[in-house]
C-alpha cells in the first residue's frame, strides 16, 4: 500500500486531496501547520501531522514522524492581491516563504530518500496564474511562476533517479479559505489611485464563468502521481484548461 504526503491539507485544495488518496485506498499524510484531526476521516491510514514548510526543523520532524512515502505533494500556499507598487517587500517575502522557498525545501528533504530507492513522485500545485497573466497578481504569480521553472529544470536531473515530477495547476476557486485569505492581505493594497482600474476587475471575479472545485483538483493531482509519461503540466479546471489550451495554441 502506497504512501502520500500532502502539505497544506487544512482546508481546499490539500483536504480534498487527501480525502480522495484515502477514498482510493492510500496511506495519507496529512500535514498542516495546525493539526485538526476533526476535518479528516479517523483511519489507521489517514495521519495528521503538524508542519510548517516555512521551518526546516518542522520539516525533519515531520518526515521523520511520516517514515517512507511514495508521493509528495507540495499543495501549501498562501495568496496576495494587490497593487504591486502598494505591496511590501515583507509581504512578498512571506508569499515566496511559503510558495516558493517552502517548497524547495520540501524537495530537498524528499529526494535523498527517492533516489536511494529509485522512485518516488513529487506533485507541485501552482496555478492557472503561469498560464496567463492576470492583473492584481503579481508576486503571487512570480511565486508560482518560480515554482514552474524549478520544477521543468529539476524534472531532467530527478529523472535520471527513477523520479517523477509534475505540475498541477488549479484555475480560480472562490470561496475557498485560501481566496478568502488572499483577499484578507489585500487591505491597504490597492491605493484609491488604482480604484478605477481594479473596480471592475473585482467585480469581473465575482460573477465568474466556469470555476474550479476541490474536487477538480483532487482528481488531477490523483492523475498526476499516476503519470509514468513525460507530461509536466495538468491543468485542472474548466477555467485552467480553457486557459491551457489557448497558451498551446
Amino acid at each position: 500500500m502506497k504512501t502520500v504526503l500532502i502539505t497544506g491539507c487544512s482546508s481546499g485544495y490539500g483536504l480534498e486531496t487527501a480525502r480522495h488518496f484515502h477514498a482510493k485506498g492510500w496511506n495519507v499524510i496529512a500535514t498542516m501547520r495546525s493539526p485538526r484531526e476533526d476535518v479528516l476521516p479517523r483511519s489507521d491510514r489517514m495521519r495528521v501531522i503538524a508542519l510548517d514548510v516555512t521551518n526546516s526543523e518542522s520539516i525533519a520532524a515531520a518526515l521523520s514522524a511520516a517514515g517512507p512515502i511514495d508521493v509528495l505533494v507540495n499543495n501549501a500556499g498562501i495568496g496576495v492581491i494587490g497593487a504591486f507598487e502598494a505591496t511590501p517587500m515583507s509581504t512578498a517575502r512571506e508569499v515566496f516563504d511559503t510558495n516558493t522557498f517552502g517548497v524547495m525545501a520540501m524537495m530537498q528533504a524528499v529526494v535523498p530518500q527517492f533516489r536511494e530507492r529509485g522512485a518516488g513522485v513529487i506533485v507541485n500545485v501552482t496555478s492557472s496564474v503561469t498560464l496567463a497573466s492576470f492583473p492584481l497578481a503579481g508576486v503571487y504569480t512570480a511565486s508560482k511562476t518560480a515554482v514552474e521553472g524549478l520544477t521543468g529544470s529539476v524534472a531532467h536531473e530527478l529523472g535520471a533517479f527513477g523520479i517523477r515530477i509534475k505540475l498541477v495547476e488549479p484555475g480560480y476557486g472562490p470561496g475557498t479559505r485560501f481566496t478568502e485569505n488572499g483577499g484578507a492581505r489585500m487591505q491597504g493594497l490597492i491605493p484609491e489611485a488604482y480604484r478605477p482600474f481594479a473596480d471592475p476587475i473585482f467585480t469581473a471575479f465575482a460573477n465568474p464563468g466556469p470555476v474550479t472545485t476541490a474536487a477538480d483538483v483532487a482528481e488531477m493531482v490523483w492523475q498526476a502521481a499516476h503519470d509514468t509519461s513525460n507530461r509536466l503540466h495538468f491543468a485542472a479546471g474548466p477555467d485552467a484548461v480553457a486557459l491551457a489550451l489557448a497558451k498551446a495554441a
